[in-house]
């Protein structure tokens, strides 16, 4: 099939590889996913696009009308149990996930493969860069930004502004689409504790070690 990466074909250090997705189509989703007015927040990639806030998939059958928006935080509906993680949050094992299919794309491609990021800034970016770009808006979620507040405190006060709780960090299940609130249930450090471990990938690893890496 067309679509699909050619297995034959070579990449860095006479690599194969096996995906889904040939060069065109990673190309074209990328340039969805690193979108800012789409999935790309800036505090990770969200779980629905921020498109259909403004346009909601509708699906109709015989006389019901079913309906999914683009919700930044919690759900508005019961449907399905009313779970949220999917309708438009940032979702960490999502992410997680992602940042390891760009880093195995990049074992592939290396350095000479870019992508516009954010979609439309001019910026090109290796898929290591990506991988990273995307691990700095997560961590910003937990990180002081220029006010001195952490966005995942939201507009809680005492873990914002008192001293004996403002360093208490936890581990929300999801965050906010837009401002990188945590949402849910508040101690899920099964998978949003995977943030420490991309942090320091990142902290101690360039591309030409992970490249090298690769080969082992």
């Amino acid at each position: 099939m067309a679509s699909i990466h050619d297995l034959t074909a070579k990449g860095v250090a006479d690599r194969r590889m096996a995906s889904i997705l040939n060069e065109a189509n990673l190309r074209r989703v990328q340039s969805k996913m690193l979108d800012q007015n789409e999935f790309l927040s800036p505090h990770g990639i969200r779980s629905l696009s921020r498109y259909h806030a403004e346009h909601p998939y509708v699906y109709r059958t015989g006389e019901q009308e079913y309906r999914v928006s683009y919700l930044a935080a919690e759900s508005d509906t019961g449907m399905f149990g009313g779970n949220s993680n999917w309708r438009g949050p940032v979702w960490m094992p999502v992410n997680g996930l992602i940042i390891r299919a760009l880093l195995q794309y990049f074992s592939y491609y290396g350095n000479d493969f870019k992508v516009e990021c954010p979609t439309g800034s001019g910026h090109q970016m290796t898929l290591y860069e990506v991988a990273e770009e995307i691990t700095r808006r997560l961590s910003s979620i937990f990180l002081r930004n220029s006010d001195g507040h952490r966005p995942v405190h939201g507009g809680n006060r005492k873990f914002q502004d008192d001293p004996r709780w403002r360093d208490c960090l936890l581990f929300y299940e999801y965050f906010h689409g837009d401002n990188g609130a945590g949402l849910g249930a508040s101690h899920q450090t099964g998978w949003t504790g995977i943030i420490s471990r991309a942090m320091h990938l990142f902290a101690t690893t360039t591309p030409e070690q992970f490249l090298q890496a690769a080969n082992r």
